[in-house]
């Protein structure tokens, strides 16, 4: 990814952790090509175990919740993985807290709690 990617991808044990650059998941363009990016990590690359830092993300579209529950879904139906979110702030906890997403997805506080989780 270039460096001005709205995120960067590293392997921490077996995870791949995904860690937002940029504060505002709103733009549609920029999400059709993060979501895309996502599902090819899963659908080409047989990635199982993704983490989602949130830690620098301050708001979120409908579009990019959407995102999330397309991973959930894909994810949900392979054997051995694990879908995490991390690092969500106050602002965003409440968004998925109104949705009902905080009942539905894993959320730890941390990455290194995410990544320990794993294990």
């Amino acid at each position: 990814m270039p460096s001005n990617a709205p995120f960067n991808v590293q392997t921490i044990q077996n995870a791949t952790v995904i860690e937002f650059t940029i504060s505002s998941l709103m733009d549609p363009l920029e999400l059709e090509m993060i979501g895309e990016a996502l599902y090819r990590l899963v659908d080409e690359q047989d990635k199982r175990i993704l983490i989602l830092d949130f830690e620098r993300v301050e708001f979120l579209s409908s579009q990019a919740i959407g995102i999330l529950l397309a991973l959930h879904k894909k994810l949900r139906t392979l054997k051995g993985s694990k879908f995490i979110l991390c690092g969500v702030g106050e602002r965003l906890r409440e968004l998925l807290r109104i949705t009902q997403l905080d009942r539905l997805l894993t959320i730890k506080p941390s990455q290194r709690e995410a990544v320990k989780s794993i294990s």
